[in-house]
């Protein structure tokens, strides 16, 4: 079939598997450009490891560190009148190229959250690594939850806590800036946000590869956070989805006791806002995003989710003896998004932008080339008028069913 991209909302329901490819290929790449990491992880788990940043973590672990792979996610495969979901072609396009250098990659698709899935992936680290990872990297990002004890659907919300917040939000494809007010969260919406978004599923994933013997002496677990500025901290820090970053901290310091036997830590790693299927959905987030590019791209400064990675691994997680943190135990990536210098332009810039002058006051168009890029659009060298085999297996998923 010939595929197009048909966007809907903060949303693409179509994906190409030959852009896909394109896309995990650029990112292998610059990985293997960085050159190899010394003492880098040798057996990672990456919960979430379909895009984004969970993606990147699994290229920067293989590529960078030669490290062997299990990724856990959940996605849909191509039928007769659809294409699969990019993270299916990513997951695919990641398998083959490991796969073809010789590194080990294996893949479960289902939904992390469930008691099943967890055992599942127990028993494959068990059967084929005899436990010992050492890197479990917790990367998911779903706006809904069924709770595995209770049975409980929880849907996380993004609004703010206390009072209603307005602000400015942008059509991305239009380029139209409008007014947003988002009404506040109740105690219900923060308790699901919390279910659905804090550290309660990290735990219990790290609970299951204890209880299964998996996890070898000295193990590091990571979860990803976001901070971001005063200026979207009502609709974030401050919010329904701050709470859930702020139990995310405190599972962090709880995880690390319950992994001192093994002489193990857990962080949250505080990274860059970037353009992924996540962040697209927050309002006022993409029309911020826009002119944070412009402004680190003009400074040369600007990172993808791969260049976040790469850096994690080689100057955060294993760059010593020690992990590299901050005074309050958190690894901070976002550290070239914060500085002063940057904020202060964004600042300025926010208050002068519209409709009109969208376009020049920021990097929309960067933004928008970055979030079709996501589903397996608008990369180079690929001809997108050509047909193209949608029905593209991940191999170490071909013989079997998914849950």
């Amino acid at each position: 079939m010939i595929i197009q991209p048909k966007i809907r909302g903060f949303i693409c329901t179509t994906a190409h598997p030959t852009g896909c490819m394109q896309h995990v290929l650029e990112q292998i790449q610059f990985a293997k450009e960085q050159g190899q990491l010394k003492n880098g992880p040798k057996k990672v788990l990456i919960i979430g490891a379909s895009t984004g940043y969970g993606l990147a973590s699994r290229i920067a672990a293989a590529f960078g560190a030669n490290a062997k792979t299990i990724g856990v996610f959940f996605e849909k495969e191509p039928d007769s009148k659809r294409t699969a979901t990019a993270g299916w072609y990513n997951s695919a396009a990641f398998e083959q190229k490991a796969q073809a250098a010789g590194l080990y990659a294996k893949s479960i698709n289902g939904d992390a959250f469930s008691d099943d899935i967890k055992a599942k992936t127990v028993q494959l680290i068990q059967q084929d690594w005899q436990g010992e990872v050492d890197l479990v990297i917790y990367s998911l990002a779903s706006p809904r939850r069924i709770h595995p004890k209770t049975g409980k659907i929880h849907n996380s919300v993004l609004k703010p806590i206390g009072k209603p917040y307005t602000s400015k939000t942008v059509d991305v494809m239009s380029g139209k800036i409008s007014e947003v007010t988002l009404q506040p969260a109740t105690e219900e919406d923060i308790e699901n946000t919390v279910a659905v978004m804090g550290g309660e599923d990290w735990t219990m994933w790290m609970e299951a590869l204890l209880a299964g013997n998996c996890l070898s002496k000295g193990v590091k677990t990571l979860a990803y956070s976001y901070i971001g500025p005063t200026l979207t901290y009502p609709i974030y820090r401050e919010g329904a989805i701050g709470r859930a970053k702020a139990d995310l901290e405190t599972t962090a310091k709880n995880l690390t006791q319950k992994l001192s036997a093994l002489s193990g830590q857990a962080f949250v790693s505080v990274n860059k806002a970037l353009v992924t299927q996540a962040s697209a959905a927050i309002p006022v987030v993409p029309l911020y995003v826009s002119i944070l590019y412009k402004i680190m791209k003009a400074k040369n400064c600007h990172e993808g989710c791969i260049e976040q990675m790469v850096r994690l691994f080689k100057d955060r997680l294993y760059a010593t003896d020690k992990v590299v943190v901050d005074d309050k135990g958190l690894i901070r990536l976002d550290d070239w998004e914060m500085r002063t210098d940057i904020q202060n332009e964004i600042s300025a810039l926010w208050e002068t932008i519209n409709s009109d002058n969208i376009e020049s006051l920021s990097d929309l168009a960067g933004y928008r080339h970055e979030f079709h890029k996501l589903f397996g659009f608008e990369l180079p060298g690929v001809d997108y008028t050509q047909e193209v085999d949608a029905d593209v297996k991940i191999p170490s998923l071909a013989s079997e069913v998914t849950v």
